[in-house]
């Protein structure tokens, strides 16, 4: 199983970004992405930013991770308890 985290896009720098994914920053790869901007959402997997992501997207992914770290993980996607 492959994970990818969301979060915001703080800065830019000669192919690397600084992310903020819920108030825990790491820097990440940013070659993949082109026009990458501070305040962008990204998902981030492998310390990649693989695919730049709209604000509600992230939210969601948020939420779903949140979830899964309570112990709520295994409510199949659409259904709730």
């Amino acid at each position: 199983m492959c994970v990818g985290l969301s979060g915001k896009v703080v800065s830019v720098e000669r192919g690397m970004a600084l992310v903020d994914a819920s108030g825990a920053r790491r820097e990440v790869s940013a070659e993949l992405l082109q026009d990458l901007e501070p305040g962008d959402y990204v998902m981030v997997h492998a310390g990649i930013a693989i695919a730049k992501i709209a604000c509600d997207d992230a939210e969601e992914n948020r939420t779903v991770m949140a979830g899964v770290l309570a112990g709520k993980g295994d409510t199949p996607v659409g259904e709730t308890r």
